[in-house]
């Protein structure tokens, strides 16, 4: 009997082309995307109790073709509308490979926000339900499907068509594409809120993603460096957490616990991308991960090499984020107090007045530098300023161990 595991592994992979054909007959993106959803729960329901159909694909569209015709059915408007095809499932053109990029390329529409284009990928393209998504991100699922049902209008009222987009427009949706794949990823790695540092299932997700993005576009090296940098990061994972909950930093991880299949076929991928084009964010984040991956010990970390990357990253792609990074960097090559010179360019960044990262960073370089009263206050500033239980344990932590001695009586 085929597993549970491999009965959602195929659902997710068939979503995307179900929902790619469906919106290519009859457009109307929103109603084929419930539709799909209505024969992904279906499927969901007999296939683990009846078997896999012969023809998977097939027997999912004449499912969200009978959901199709409900709907409009219900909608007098639309009552006349051709319903043959979305009925007849011997009427199945052969699989367009373009069909699940295009739908990659609906679901990250400018018009709609980061958020929108998050919880839209993870549903039409990831073949997630709303609850799940809503898990995920630790939201009521009303609210998920509020924000869901205005993505689907919003792509309405900008009258996105199902087409790859035209050429000058192109490069910057798919770098739209990999930056929500990537902040998938992120809020799986290192949750913003809850009681659980990652989430596995988000982490996984991402992965899958990316592996699909590569498949699609086996010429793209960013897509390429962007499953690499998930690969050799995702590695670590494990590590991240000892018996009792608790973070553990990089440096003081056991690498006996990381992923040596992950971190070779990271490796692998990397090797392959650089050099074989255009070098983009995603690939130095790569290599700078792959730099970590390969340290035997904290102490074998290639630091000024890690250092130089940065300082490419930072005309690629500069930002506070890779500012901030960066600092750590320095700091490793050229101490604490230089570290925290560089700090010190963020103290005016919007982007970081809200997180708990720059406090952190700015505590432990602190500490390192022996401003044990400044290190103990960033510490419990940056655990006021963070909404994952875990963080806030381990700077609660950190601080309680730089407390004073008791004065003596």
């Amino acid at each position: 009997m085929t597993s549970a595991g491999s009965f959602e592994d195929l659902l997710r992979e068939l979503a995307p082309q179900v929902l790619g054909t469906l919106v290519r007959r009859h457009g109307q993106f929103d109603a084929c995307e419930d539709a799909v959803q209505e024969a992904l729960l279906a499927a969901s329901g007999q296939w683990p109790v009846e078997g896999v159909p012969d023809r998977p694909r097939s027997w999912l569209l004449a499912v969200a073709g009978r959901a199709l015709v409900d709907h409009w059915r219900r909608d007098s408007a639309r009552r006349r509308r051709e319903t043959a095809a979305a009925l007849d499932p011997t009427s199945e053109t052969p699989d367009n490979p373009d069909d699940t990029l295009l739908v990659l390329f609906l679901c990250c529409h400018p018009a709609l926000s980061p958020p929108s284009q998050l919880a839209l990928t993870l549903r039409a393209v990831g073949g997630l339900s709303t609850a799940q998504i809503a898990a995920a991100f630790l939201v009521p699922e009303p609210t998920m499907a509020q924000r869901i049902s205005r993505a689907k209008q919003r792509i309405r009222d900008a009258g996105a068509r199902f087409e790859v987009p035209e050429l000058g427009e192109r490069a910057a949706r798919l770098a739209v594409v990999r930056h929500v794949l990537y902040l998938i990823f992120n809020e799986g790695y290192t949750a913003t809120s809850g009681p659980d540092l990652h989430r596995p299932d988000v982490t996984a997700e991402a992965i899958r993603l990316a592996r699909l993005l590569h498949r699609l576009l086996p010429g793209d090296g960013e897509a390429a460096g962007l499953l690499a940098l998930m690969l050799l990061t995702d590695a670590r994972r494990a590590a991240r957490t000892d018996a009792d909950g608790w973070l553990v930093p990089l440096a003081e991880q056991d690498r006996r616990r990381w992923d040596a299949v992950a971190i070779a076929e990271g490796q692998a991928l990397l090797t392959r991308t650089l050099g074989a084009g255009p070098v983009g964010q995603y690939q130095i984040q790569a290599a700078i991960a792959a730099l970590h991956d390969e340290a035997t010990t904290a102490a074998d970390t290639d630091w000024p090499q890690i250092f130089a990357l940065y300082d490419v990253l930072d005309r690629v792609a500069p930002g506070p984020v890779v500012t901030l990074s960066r600092a750590v960097a320095v700091a490793r090559v050229h101490g604490p107090a230089a570290g925290l010179a560089a700090l010190g360019t963020l103290d005016t960044s919007d982007r970081l007045a809200h997180s708990h990262r720059l406090e952190a960073v700015r505590a432990h370089l602190l500490d390192e530098a022996g401003e044990v009263d400044a290190a103990r206050d960033g510490y419990l500033r940056a655990a006021r300023m963070t909404a994952s239980r875990p963080e806030q344990r381990y700077l609660t932590r950190r601080a309680a161990r730089l407390r004073p001695p008791p004065e003596s009586s």
